[in-house]
């Protein structure tokens, strides 16, 4: 068996204590006064002889386990895949591992997650949480277990978050749509008492009451997570039977998008000449329509930078009191689906 590096074989390599080979490895030695030369040669030959520390003892001594633990809705929607890649290479900066959890929008999912999470000693908490788990975020505030919430909060929760501004960046869709000449726009969102499904629909209503436009309930069709696609056949059906039928569609999420344009391309419909297409966030899957779509594009690099900015904070501070909560612009990416 090959023989484990430690800090003294790093200590003769360099010439040096082990006390000044365990200062530049910890991050320490500007308070310990060494040399800028002589902390880069550690690090080098650290890495040349391949040195991996003993995490289990610096964690016993730091009291620290220098991991987060990231809950997300689904990992493999390319929101939160591209949320999570931001927050787990900021986190890496940090000298943070992040361990990563799909709640697919499941509470009781969500709850056994944090459990091993707390059980793994992670130093905090980065969370989308799900409908029903304020009681799982009350219980992470009252262990003082630093904690950022992203995507979504609970209002009556004080709590860290990071979050796209949904309401702008929908009223901001819908009025493009107007703008360019639609006046029935429907809309299909989530099932969900969410904050950012809520603000996404009241974004929608409130353009199209600016308008003098109709923005009743009949126009908004609510989807169901576990029946998306037969929950959005259904919902376009509806809004296209309408007398007259829509003229353009705004769909929540990249999700939503996605089934309703295989829908539309199933039954012939042509964008933007028979139906005008928005949707909230992008997908991969977009580059390969025919007609570009016009999207939402959320700022995901920067809420995943904050989240973890905020959340290290906490950690280093042995608190999560100093709360942060910050409501990023989103930009409107139009192409030719909307009709522009």
């Amino acid at each position: 068996m090959k023989k484990k590096i430690s800090i003294k074989d790093i200590a003769q390599a360099a010439g040096v204590s082990t006390a000044l080979v365990s200062y530049v490895l910890n991050d320490k030695e500007k308070e310990a006064r060494v040399g800028k030369e002589i902390a880069i040669k550690i690090r080098e030959i650290a890495r040349e002889l391949n040195y991996q520390p003993n995490q289990i003892a610096k964690s016993l001594k730091s009291g620290k386990s220098h991991t987060i633990g990231l809950i997300v809705a689904d990992i493999s929607n390319p929101f939160f895949a591209n949320l999570a890649r931001t927050i787990e290479d900021e986190a890496k900066k940090n000298n943070y591992t992040v361990i990563f959890g799909s709640s697919d929008e499941n509470s009781d999912k969500s709850a056994d997650l944090i459990d091993v999470l707390i059980n793994r000693q992670v130093d905090g908490f980065i969370i989308a949480p799900t409908e029903n788990s304020e009681k799982q975020i009350r219980y992470l505030e009252s262990q003082n277990i630093p904690l950022v919430l992203i995507d979504r909060y609970f209002p009556d929760i004080n709590t860290s978050y990071v979050v796209t501004d949904n309401f702008q960046a929908s009223y901001d869709a819908v009025r493009h749509l107007i703008q360019t000449g639609h006046k029935k726009i429907g809309m299909l969102a989530y099932k969900s008492n969410l904050i950012h499904m809520q603000e996404r629909k009241q974004g929608y209503i409130e353009a199209m009451q600016d308008s003098g436009l109709l923005a009743g309930d009949s126009l908004i069709k609510e989807i169901s997570h576990s029946n998306i696609r037969k929950d959005v056949e259904i919902g376009i059906n509806e809004l296209l039977r309408n007398k007259p039928p829509v003229d353009a569609l705004f769909f929540a999420s990249n999700t939503l998008a996605i089934s309703g344009l295989k829908f539309l391309d199933r039954h012939n419909y042509r964008i933007p000449e028979d139906l005008a297409v928005v949707c909230f966030d992008e997908g991969d899957a977009f580059d390969f329509f025919y007609s570009p779509l016009t999207f939402i594009n959320q700022p995901l690099v920067e809420v995943g930078k904050e989240a973890v900015s905020i959340l290290i904070d906490q950690i280093k501070n042995n608190t999560n009191s100093n709360k942060r909560r910050l409501s990023i612009s989103s930009e409107l990416v139009i192409r030719k689906s909307s009709g522009a």
